[in-house]
């Protein structure tokens, strides 16, 4: 015989979205059950000490960009854990000619700087009189980004962040998709920079802040914090190791049939959110017609592996005053660039270590992403040694890996979000969500979950408090 339960909101997926909306529509006084088919709960969000050292398995740390992050680090109790970034770490660096060149964070800085050429900076005070681009034409980052402010920029400010945060290729990416608001900047002020200044008065007045100054943001025991209070507020509603064996559809809502402890329970759900990867919906067994698994097949998910090195004494023959650097790709190195985690946060290493924190592979050089282990690490090793002078051997390795790493918002996502966008309409009641639609970042994810979980519950209320003419 099958049980059966009955909730308002099945969530299918327990990453940081899946999380992050059971909890604001439990908050809401909206009933969930959270099903993740993995034994733990984060996604790629993990970390763990290895010797003394914290190492990230996933995401070093997030950008305090809403009051709405505050609100979920409130409710879930770990509010007093937080710790921001050191002011040390502000400097940023790129490499250029084979050293590393401090990123400039002022206009004095700018004119200074020898990361860019005269004839680049010179070409900067075009920007405001370059016409928009037709609105409903696609172009890539990278012609966007050339056709604006001048190919140097695009190799030496934009490629590197691009590969580096994103594991991207700024001439693949849709530059309406995956950078939204610089997209909107020149289609409503015809100008990045007149945008930048107007869109700084707006965000004061929305109380939001920017990606370039908002603060960076992790927790004294690392990402996982976050996701170990979610999962213990909601210990009741989640359900890891799960194994999803159908999801049906009638006139009353969603049923999904789950194995819990050797048989089927079958859970019952005026709404469904589905907060899984794209890669995982080939998995989903549906009983009623679902046509988004061609679109989602088209989202592609780079490789990327992360090479942690510890330090018991400092090895480096530079200042490690700053985040860390970014590799450009003309610069031709095996990595995609280097985190410097023990200038950034304390308690990274022990007391006077360092710990850094480099990654490889992305859809720059997919292929180097899976090398084996001690070919992996000789990379890193190598330009480590060119780059900031490190000959010693490291005292801790950790190597991770993921097969698909970050969603890309490539030429043409935007018709994969229509697609979704449809469905939706046409099934009412489901909600198809993650980081290949809301936005990549751990902070994009809570806040859409956020805005999610408030349609949610709004519905909800509306449809119970209608009257019964039955």
């Amino acid at each position: 015989m099958t049980n059966e339960f009955k909730k308002d909101v099945i969530i299918i997926g327990a990453g940081i979205t899946g999380l992050a909306t059971a909890h604001f529509l439990e908050k809401q006084g909206v009933s969930t059950r959270v099903f993740e088919k993995e034994p733990h709960v984060g996604g790629t969000i993990r970390s763990g000490r290895v010797d003394g050292f914290l190492v990230e398995y996933g995401p070093n740390s997030a950008l305090d960009t809403s009051p709405v992050l505050h609100e979920l680090f409130e409710s879930a109790g770990v509010a007093g854990r937080l710790e921001y970034a050191n002011n040390r770490s502000q400097n940023r660096y790129i490499v250029r000619g084979g050293r590393l060149v401090n990123l400039p964070m002022s206009p004095l800085a700018f004119l200074k700087t020898p990361l860019f050429s005269t004839s680049a900076k010179l070409r900067l005070l075009k920007e405001p009189f370059i016409s928009r681009s037709n609105p409903d034409a696609e172009e890539s980052l990278a012609d966007f980004v050339r056709r604006r402010i001048g190919d140097e920029f695009l190799d030496y400010a934009i490629n590197p962040f691009v590969a580096g945060v994103y594991a991207g290729d700024p001439e693949e990416l849709s530059v309406k998709s995956s950078f939204p608001k610089l997209f909107e900047l020149e289609q409503k002020f015809g100008s990045l920079i007149k945008g930048a200044i107007v869109g700084a008065k707006e965000r004061k007045k929305q109380q939001t802040t920017s990606k370039q100054n908002a603060r960076m943001f992790s927790f004294t025991d690392g990402m996982q914090t976050m996701i170990d209070a979610l999962a213990a507020v909601h210990a009741e509603t989640i359900h890891t190791g799960t194994h999803i064996e159908s999801i049906g559809r009638d006139a009353d809502g969603f049923i999904v049939t789950v194995r819990l402890n050797g048989g089927s329970t079958r859970f019952r759900s005026r709404e469904l959110v589905l907060a899984v990867p794209t890669h995982a919906y080939g998995e989903l067994n549906f009983l009623f017609d679902f046509p988004l698994r061609g679109q989602l097949d088209r989202v592609f998910y780079p490789p990327v592996a992360g090479v942690f090195f510890g330090f018991k004494t400092n090895p480096a023959r530079i200042p490690l005053d700053g985040f860390g650097f970014l590799v450009p790709k003309k610069e031709d190195r095996e990595i995609l660039g280097t985190i410097w985690s023990s200038t950034i946060f304390t308690g990274r290493a022990p007391e006077g270590g360092v710990a850094l924190a480099t990654f490889v592979g992305g859809s720059r050089q997919p292929e180097l992403a899976g090398l084996d282990d001690g070919r992996l690490v000789d990379a890193v090793k190598k330009d480590l040694r060119g780059l900031m002078g490190i000959e010693q051997s490291p005292d801790t390795v950790v190597v991770a890996r993921w097969e698909k790493a970050i969603p890309q918002y490539r030429l043409g996502h935007q018709t994969i979000i229509d697609a979704i966008e449809r469905f939706e309409r046409e099934c009412p009641g489901i909600h198809v969500t993650g980081n290949f639609r809301s936005g990549i970042s751990v902070a994009d994810c809570i806040t859409g979950a956020k805005d999610m979980s408030g349609r949610i519950a709004s519905k909800i209320s509306n449809k119970t408090s209608e009257p019964n003419t039955g």
